[in-house]
């Protein structure tokens, strides 16, 4: 464990994984933040206290708020395999400025679809975003898969 602690793909790996966990958990506030200001709430504990006609008001979907989410939606789909397959892949021993590279195009390409998404901004953006971090973490799993292919 002390060797991993000195190695610096490793640390460059900690750091970028952090990073993207963090804006992760950053999607929850966002998403609390876009209900109150949009006064779109989903469940009737929300708008406990409200009279019967500002609760069919307040109980509503509004599409800010189901955009954020979706964001938080695609986060979880995409983050989660690259925290998993980046230490597997920070594991076989890559070059470092090769695991540099992996690493922060992944954090770019995820800043870029959440702006992409929230803003949101036209596309292809949202959608070449997704598919550069979808190729980083297929990269990294392909260098995994050859390093340790055991059959």
């Amino acid at each position: 464990m002390a060797n991993l602690i000195e190695d610096e793909v490793f640390l460059a790996y900690t750091t970028y994984a952090t990073i993207v966990i963090v804006k992760m958990l950053l999607m929850g506030p966002m998403t609390a933040h876009y209900r109150m200001t949009r006064g779109a709430f989903s469940n009737e504990e929300d708008v406990r206290g409200k009279t019967e006609e500002e609760k069919k008001k307040m109980l509503r979907v509004h599409p800010d708020v189901e955009r954020v989410r979706r964001c938080h939606q695609n986060d979880l789909e995409n983050i989660v395999p690259f925290v998993l397959v980046g230490l597997l892949y920070a594991l076989t021993g890559p070059d470092l400025w090769t695991a540099l590279l992996h690493f922060r195009v992944f954090v770019g390409s995820r800043f870029c679809h959440t702006m992409a998404y929230v803003v949101p901004l036209p596309q292809p953006c949202r959608a070449l975003s997704w598919m550069v971090g979808m190729v980083v973490t297929l990269c990294m799993a392909y260098r995994v898969l050859s390093a340790v292919l055991y059959l």
